[in-house]
């Protein structure tokens, strides 16, 4: 009996073993050139799920490991990999993991490919508050003016015509959706009629002109356009245009070439959405995030600027806490979330770009861990399975 559960446990040691090895043989999906003209929604199902235990070396500036030996617990992971393979957790398209700079796992699904730049939605906040970052980085702004008024670093401003209350938004309150901005819907349908208007610093002047007066009332958190101030000011300091500075000094420098981010109805580029990545990309914002603002040595964004947008600044904990799932003291910082995961009796940072239904990048520095997911609807929280599947396998016991 003894010798017949060694043969088959050495069967199966074999089996296992030449499994990894064919995926290996295997390249991830790309998407054919014709397929990336498409619409994200209207790109084919893959037939299977592509899950990778020692992703390939692409030369994109992205190290390479392989899970279990370089970290992580192969068994954990490979089963929630197949049960979103499964769908069990609704429509994941990608699904990637880097541990101690090296990414170790990738896995696409659906509609994912390795050379697809994705939706980011809201994640690319994230990527406009490191943006201004930078712009700190370079000496264009100073930490100190994130405390001035926002309408100080903008000169092409009326402010005779401004709302009671305009010279209260400062950087830092637009950066945490503070500004107090209040717009009607019926004014928004108005400025929908006269999108000239918007052009430029217009779109500024319009929202201070006809908003409700701000107040301390109104300064309150709401999730609603205020990335758009920050845009603004970023292409008010910077030589050049904003859409430059965003590539020649943050995407290029991380080579990031192969992403989509469309222009608003000001000119500038969209601040609060609209942008595409790829999941690999997603992997590099996320650890230059982990390593306070570096890449490859080069401080981009200055550590200072990584700290306190990373931080707890605005409670966010009675709308959006999952306590049976693990995720509590939830709260913004500039564009980045953070929570508290636990699991058992340990409990970790959680440092997030968040974008609608699940296109997420999780930074959890005690564990030197960046998770990535993106999604389509309708899908479960990516939040809740990171806290209560993907950490525990990155737990010592």
């Amino acid at each position: 009996m003894k010798n017949k559960t060694g043969l088959l446990l050495l069967i199966l040691l074999v089996l296992t073993q030449n499994s990894f090895a064919q995926q290996k043989d295997n390249l991830a999906p790309e998407a054919t050139a014709a397929e990336a003209t498409l619409s994200f929604r209207d790109i084919p199902e893959l037939k299977k799920a592509f899950i990778d235990v020692a992703p390939t070396d692409k030369k994109d500036g992205i190290r390479v490991g392989k899970l279990g030996i370089d970290g992580g617990n192969k068994a954990m992971i490979l089963t929630l990999a197949q049960e979103i393979a499964d769908h069990k957790y609704g429509n994941f398209d990608s699904f990637l993991i880097a541990h101690k700079g090296k990414l170790i796992f990738e896995s696409y699904y659906s509609r994912g490919r390795i050379n697809l730049p994705h939706p980011q939605a809201s994640a690319t906040k994230a990527y406009t508050s490191l943006a201004l970052g930078r712009a700190i980085q370079l000496g264009y702004l100073s930490m100190a003016d994130l405390d001035k008024p926002l309408v100080s670093f903008l000169k092409d401003l009326d402010s005779t015509k401004f709302v009671e209350g305009a010279e209260k938004i400062t950087l830092h309150k637009a950066l945490t959706m503070r500004s107090g901005i209040r717009i009607s819907k019926e004014q928004r349908e108005e400025f929908e009629k006269t999108p000239a208007m918007l052009k430029g610093q217009g779109q500024v002047q319009a929202y201070l002109e006809h908003s409700a007066p701000i107040t301390a009332d109104s300064q309150s958190f709401k999730y609603q356009f205020d990335p758009i101030l920050v845009m603004q000011v970023i292409d008010a300091v910077v030589p050049g245009t904003a859409k430059d500075f965003i590539k020649n000094e943050l995407l290029d420098k991380m080579g990031i070439t192969n992403y989509g981010w469309e222009t608003s109805v000001s000119g500038l580029p969209s601040s609060g959405s609209r942008s595409s990545m790829t999941s690999r990309d997603m992997v590099k914002w996320g650890t230059l995030v982990i390593n306070k603002g570096k890449w490859n040595g080069e401080q981009l964004v200055p550590e200072t600027f990584i700290a306190r947008s990373t931080s707890k600044i605005v409670n966010q904990s009675d709308e959006y806490d999952d306590t049976t799932s693990g995720v509590s003291d939830t709260a913004y910082g500039y564009f980045w979330w953070q929570a508290d995961f636990s699991t058992g009796d340990k409990s970790y940072l959680s440092k997030s770009a968040r974008g609608g239904s699940g296109q997420n990048i999780y930074v959890i520095e005690a564990l030197d861990l960046v998770v990535v997911t993106t999604t389509h609807r309708p899908v479960d929280s990516s939040v809740s399975l990171t806290a209560t599947r993907v950490l525990p396998a990155f737990i010592k016991k």
